[in-house]
């Protein structure tokens, strides 16, 4: 979804440019009761290749968007695209490059909704005019129609806001409805240029949660996006979220789907499959937890850090083992098991895979990887998460800790030590 990708680079746009790093942890555990404790080494990654590459790639697209250099933009985005490229925390780079072409008439537009102030057409209309024209002026160019889609697509998230539907005023409703179906008036131009593109195809799959037509197949619009892209698991989470029954779907088909997906993308992900679709469902809904086939759920875990054991995953799989589906806890006795379970898992993968920290994912998931989570000063939000990691892994420890022995993680692995 268009909301996920922009909480996904929200973090991006915000922090100041600096040097990639990586900073030793250490943590005393008890010193204060224990006349012998051990220590905690952890590397911490504190800016990380990600930041800057999408940093890069969003000023690359605005840039572009600045200059009038179009076709330059839609070359590189169609080159992004069909080479599937992304950054190193799966973020496909062509939508960074469409994020920063259309960020300056979304921005603008978000600034002056969120002023409070008179509301003036010119005010939220004179941009997206401009792209309108730009578009007109290459008519056969999917890339930059997809430009201007996604563009409606997110000004008719400003319009709508965090409000309740009962208290949305009738202005923003109606404003709200005529971009996302100016969005829809689109995105036909760009799958019939390019039927064969994950981008417009993640852009289709976006526009469901504005349009809430009963008779789309949603399961299919994200099978197609999952077969065009079957290596980024961020399409088999937004299909799972999708599936709930608070949106288009129900426990049953989000199950069979998973089930689909992991039979579907098994010489990629073996099981993955069925946990990625799972993953941001069952931290949602504890009925979707409660029902969540925990054995072959912990066997996708498995095959994922099997088959991509690079610190982003390893982080996030710990992480949303650990805290993230550890916040229901006490509201449903059957999921209460599974998240039991779950925190089980963490172990292991903290054992056996990780070798350094970053705090920016254990922040999110102390925030069950909310999309609407507004990071003001993402030093204190990786701070917290940083926190709570070494929290989670202290107590991980807490009996060798205890016993003095230090606990040093390294690029080669866990290495535990006697005083």
């Amino acid at each position: 979804m268009i909301r996920s990708f922009r909480a996904g680079i929200a973090r991006l746009i915000s922090k100041n440019p600096g040097e990639s790093r990586i900073a030793a942890a250490q943590v005393h555990v008890g010193a204060d009761c224990l006349p012998e404790v051990g220590r905690l080494n952890i590397p911490v990654a504190e800016i990380g290749a990600a930041d800057l590459i999408g940093r890069d790639l969003i000023e690359r697209g605005r840039q572009l968007a600045r200059q009038d250099r179009w076709l330059t933009l839609s070359a590189e985005m169609q080159a992004a695209d069909r080479a599937r490229d992304v950054t190193p925390d799966g973020l496909p780079t062509a939508d960074l490059l469409a994020f920063g072409a259309r960020s300056d008439v979304v921005m603008a537009a978000e600034h002056a909704l969120s002023e409070g102030r008179a509301i003036r057409d010119y005010d939220l209309l004179a941009g997206i005019s401009e792209l309108e024209g730009v578009m007109q002026d290459h008519p056969d160019d999917p890339m930059v129609a997809l430009v201007v889609a996604l563009a409606h697509i997110d000004l008719a998230w400003a319009w709508r806001g965090t409000a309740l539907d009962a208290a949305l005023p009738p202005l923003h409703r109606s404003r709200c409805a005529a971009h996302f179906d100016r969005a829809a008036a689109i995105l036909p131009i760009c799958r019939k240029a390019a039927p064969n593109s994950p981008a417009v195809a993640a852009a289709d799959c976006a526009l469901l949660a504005g349009q809430r037509i009963n008779h789309v197949r949603v399961a299919a619009k994200y099978e197609h996006l999952i077969r065009l892209d079957p290596r980024n698991h961020r399409h088999m989470r937004a299909m799972g979220t999708h599936l709930l029954p608070r949106w288009f779907g129900s426990y049953e088909e989000l199950e069979l789907q998973a089930l689909r997906t992991a039979a579907n993308t098994r010489q990629i992900w073996g099981a993955g499959g069925y946990a990625w679709v799972q993953f941001d469902a069952i931290a949602l809904d504890a009925v979707a937890c409660a029902r969540l086939d925990v054995e072959y759920f912990m066997e996708g875990l498995q095959d994922i850090v099997q088959r991509k054991p690079d610190q982003q995953s390893v982080n996030l799989l710990a992480s949303y083992c650990a805290i993230t589906m550890q916040n229901g806890y006490g509201l449903n006795d059957e999921a209460d098991l599974v998240r039991s379970r779950l925190h089980d898992a963490a172990q292991w993968l903290i054992r056996d895979y990780l070798t350094e920290l970053h705090p920016l994912i254990w922040a999110h998931a102390a925030n069950g990887f909310s999309n609407s989570v507004r990071i003001n000063s993402p030093e204190r939000f990786a701070a917290r998460g940083h926190r709570a990691a070494l929290h989670t892994i202290g107590d991980l420890f807490r009996d060798e800790l205890r016993s003095g022995t230090d606990v040093t993680f390294t690029p080669s692995g866990l290495r535990l030590t006697s005083h």
